[in-house]
């Protein structure tokens, strides 16, 4: 790859390590709350009344404002570097907990949520930014599953964990107690990253040759996101994206906890135990693809092979669960969010497809799409359960006709991804 001025061999292996760690402890606080709606559902949807609708949208003000800050993240991303970038975005996402566990009104709560969002929107790109400036290809692989490995942790942290500290602090002293830990983590990257110097000057544009002619287009080091926009690999994957790793984060960090309940008749704290086992195997499949991963692009497995052979899994689960209905167990719906992993193989595959000075511009591009797919799903879900609800179906129903929506477009974004 061209236009970047560090060397990932010559970093040192010490270094190497804590950059992760301290990116990955950030991480972990990031899904954390993104998936904390799920575990809180019960307690939100008692104290406040809210629909599925309005708890639809309170948890997708989240991806509402994370997907907002993307395409400015992407440029910022390449022009100041990660480092700084991430720390900025995570004091403001310490002011957006603060302002949550303050919030009296869904108003206020939806608001401080859209806050929380817009400050955590870094937490995942900004590493991936600086794996892309810093370390090989296969390194690059093994490091973007390991730090999803890492949200994976934070999601299982969402559940019976906060099951377990809701009685002694309550959900506002939760908030609290998370924007401390968030302060903790801007300190990290401030201390463990090495300056962001080095990722500026790999973004910067570099001169290119002229093309020959005859020769095909070349990716000009333009500002702006129309090269990221208009090139194959980036519009292969926007279905995808939007639809299939949307789908699983709309899932995990939210519908499966309403379904073990509403449809399934669990009470919440054994719904939190079902959402306990459904993290716990996002992480030991992220945690899988850390190992399996560099062997398969070895073995001449690239991104596009294998989600065209592993995304019709996460449809056939998702049939599977509609089909079961009020006896689709919290395991099912773990079988659905493993499956569904194969889509993080488009974030390594997309910010390879481009030179460094764009890495951060086209992974923030590509993470606004998913985003923008989990509040649209999410939303559109809880849209959905109540229309039909309102036309007369039983929960049950309302919810298998909602997800049977999720899954014809699940179909249609994997026969757009195949043509």
């Amino acid at each position: 790859m061209t236009g970047t001025a560090v060397d990932p061999a010559a970093m040192s292996a010490r270094v190497a390590v804590w950059l992760f760690l301290s990116f990955a402890f950030a991480y972990f606080f990031s899904a954390l709350l993104r998936g904390v709606t799920a575990t809180l559902a019960p307690s939100f949807s008692a104290e406040l009344g809210l629909s599925a609708g309005d708890l639809g949208l309170l948890s997708g003000a989240f991806f509402f404002g994370f997907a907002l800050t993307q395409l400015p993240l992407g440029s910022a991303l390449d022009r100041y570097g990660p480092r700084r970038v991430s720390i900025a975005f995570l004091l403001v996402a310490v002011l957006g907990c603060a302002a949550f566990g303050l919030a009296r009104s869904f108003a206020g709560l939806t608001f401080a949520r859209a806050l929380i969002g817009i400050g955590v929107s870094a937490s995942l790109m900004a590493p991936l930014t600086a794996f892309r400036h810093r370390y090989t290809p296969v390194v690059q692989m093994r490091a973007t599953s390991w730090i999803l490995m890492t949200g994976s942790l934070g999601m299982v942290a969402s559940t019976l964990p906060v099951q377990w500290l809701l009685p002694l602090i309550g959900w506002r002293g939760l908030f609290w107690v998370l924007a401390g830990a968030l302060a903790i983590a801007a300190l990290a990257i401030a201390r463990c990253v090495p300056r962001d110097a080095a990722a500026a000057e790999a973004a910067a544009p570099q001169p290119q040759p002229q093309p020959q002619r005859g020769a095909g287009p070349m990716l000009r080091p333009a500002p702006g996101y129309r090269e990221i926009f208009r090139h194959p690999t980036f519009q292969r994957f926007v279905p995808f994206g939007f639809f299939h790793y949307g789908g699983l984060i709309a899932v995990q960090s939210l519908w499966a906890g309403p379904w073990l309940v509403e449809v399934s008749g669990l009470q919440p704290d054994a719904a939190a135990r079902g959402l306990f086992g459904i993290n716990v195997s996002m992480l030991v499949a992220f945690m899988a693809w850390g190992v399996v991963v560099p062997r398969l692009y070895a073995r001449g497995w690239p991104a596009p092979s294998l989600l065209a052979w592993g995304a019709p899994l996460a449809i056939a689960a998702l049939v599977f669960a509609l089909l079961l209905g009020s006896a689709a167990s919290a395991w099912h719906w773990a079988v659905f969010c493993v499956a569904n992993t194969f889509g993080a193989l488009a974030q390594p595959a997309i910010g390879l497809a481009f030179a460094a000075r764009l890495a951060g511009r086209a992974l923030s591009a590509y993470n606004l799409i998913v985003f923008a797919g989990v509040f649209a799903l999410q939303w559109g879900l809880g849209v959905a359960i109540d229309a039909f609800r309102r036309a007369g179906w039983d929960t049950v129903s309302a919810y298998r006709g909602a997800f049977a929506l999720m899954a014809v477009c699940y179909v249609l974004s994997y026969l757009w991804f195949l043509w």
